[in-house]
């Protein structure tokens, strides 16, 4: 175990006439400030696995080595990369005790819809993110299926149970600078998160098959770029592109991570369960989505690798 301090957004601090919080997905700026608190760390090697699945706590870790190592050639990350974590969320969701408990409810679809690749190093156009958060809300999971599959497709979908999990993996040596902490979704309550638009530099728009507002390439895997020079309160050039979770600061939140995790293991993280408790299909007692966080742990010997990690979103749709 360890202590560490941990970013919360305070909403107390928005300019006056702020209507919602924002953020931009580069780190160009927000329209917050953070409050800081100090949380003990609990390492998941020290805990017994069967506590900890997406099921019940919102995340879960694997060993899951994949062929790819060095994740700088786009087309194998898109192609065998995206491959293997497929055949990981297969594997692993199917087997939940959720879906097992009259019959098996079966994998019906995957769609992976982006992958970051973050390195703290200079000029990297990515780089961990210390504030806790939940990468989507259920409004933005729901936006994420109608986007990326054809209404009709979508629609039909939406009528079964479906997640978005996020499958987190270190690069080229353990995670031992920054690494990722999360929460257990049982230690948290509904009043914790609040929404925040996710502004994206805007992009040209043109007439396709997905509208005549859609992106002249609707895809966002792998298109980072450093943030755009505009001050931090101005949104010029930006726009609303998703919806994120910021989430209160809690006495109550139980942290926890992997320590020195290698880039053989992955973490899992739902961000979204339309089964998840509270949800209009929800079941009492299961998760619905997982705060997280990169931290600085004060133990990190000083001369660790800086984090480098490939985190790949998904949808998951169910027969049920």
């Amino acid at each position: 175990m360890t202590t560490a301090s941990f970013n919360h957004i305070d909403l107390t601090s928005q300019p006056a006439g702020t209507v919602k919080p924002w953020t931009k997905v580069d780190a160009g700026g927000m329209s917050y400030t953070h409050t800081s608190v100090s949380r003990p760390v609990h390492n998941l090697r020290e805990e017994s696995p069967a506590e900890f699945n997406t099921d019940i706590s919102g995340f879960g870790t694997f060993r899951w080595p994949s062929g790819e190592k060095a994740f700088t050639d786009d087309a194998a990350v898109r192609g065998a990369y995206y491959d293997d974590v497929e055949a990981l969320l297969r594997d692993n969701c199917e087997a939940l005790p959720s879906n097992n408990n009259a019959g098996t409810n079966r994998v019906r679809k995957v769609v992976i819809f982006d992958h970051t690749i973050r390195r703290r190093v200079p000029d990297a156009p990515r780089a961990p993110v210390q504030q806790v958060h939940v990468d989507q809300t259920a409004a933005a999971a729901v936006a994420r299926v109608r986007r990326h599959l054809p209404a009709d497709e979508a629609d039909e979908l939406l009528r079964h149970r479906f997640q978005l999990i996020n499958v987190w993996r270190p690069i080229g040596h353990p995670a031992s600078d920054h690494p990722l902490a999360v929460i257990d979704w049982r230690s948290t309550v509904p009043g914790d998160f609040t929404p925040v638009d996710l502004l994206y530099p805007q992009r040209k728009r043109v007439d396709s098959v997905m509208g005549s507002d859609a992106d002249d390439n609707d895809d966002d895997r792998g298109k980072e770029a450093p943030p755009l020079k505009t001050e931090r309160l101005s949104t010029e050039g930006y726009e609303v592109r998703g919806e994120t979770m910021g989430v209160l600061a809690n006495e109550n939140h139980r942290f926890y991570y992997v320590k020195d995790m290698t880039p053989d293991e992955v973490l899992l993280l739902k961000c979204y369960d339309s089964w998840g408790e509270g949800e209009p299909a929800g079941k009492k007692g299961l998760a619905v989505r997982t705060p997280h966080t990169a931290f600085e742990d004060p133990a990190t010997p000083e001369d660790a690798k800086p984090r480098e990690s490939i985190e790949v979103r998904a949808l998951v749709f169910y027969e049920e």
